[in-house]
């Protein structure tokens, strides 16, 4: 079983997947699942092809991160890029776009970049891509404005374990754009 963890920057993707990985560490009835924080990977295998200087971010090389994910099993692939990649179930975080702007704001992002990351939010650009990809049976979308980090590592913990609905579409931030 793979899972995917994605959403924009900044929603509490890594913050909510380090917490379940402590969860499945600590507990032997657990499930038995490695966490993958891929954009470590990302920096500590190299699998970047070039560095977008404008927006200070590695562009990601898709096809290197597949073969690197390839032959993982029950695993769960954290990233704003895990939609890319072959999953089971794609757990899409979500959290307001002011929230999220702020949030992004609060740890050094430019304010050019937390803006555009907030507008994509709004936008619903990575839930779509998710959906493209895997489809909506196969979809999870998880709000984390209101939430601590805990709840959301049980929401995610109920992905994983098959004890929640897919869902997709719930959440609507388009008025942020107004």
């Amino acid at each position: 079983m793979k899972i995917a963890v994605t959403g924009t920057p900044g929603t509490g993707k890594t913050t909510a997947t380090e917490l379940l990985e402590s969860r499945f560490a600590d507990d032997d009835a657990a499930p038995d699942f490695e966490v993958v924080h891929l954009n470590r990977v990302l920096e500590d295998e190299g699998l970047y092809t070039e560095v977008d200087a404008d927006r200070e971010s590695k562009i990601a090389d898709l096809e290197a991160m597949s073969e690197w994910l390839e032959g993982r099993d029950d695993v769960v692939i954290e990233s704003h890029l895990a939609h890319h990649f072959a999953a089971d179930r794609v757990a899409v975080l979500r959290c307001a776009p002011e929230q999220l702007e702020a949030r992004l704001r609060e740890r050094g992002e430019t304010e050019a970049k937390a803006r555009e990351n907030a507008e994509s939010e709004a936008l619903d650009v990575i839930l779509s891509e998710a959906v493209d990809e895997h489809g909506l049976e196969s979809v999870y979308e998880i709000d984390t404005t209101d939430r601590d980090p805990e709840a959301v590592a049980d929401a995610l913990e109920a992905v994983v374990t098959g004890e929640r609905e897919p869902s997709a579409g719930d959440v609507d931030y388009v008025g942020y754009l107004a």
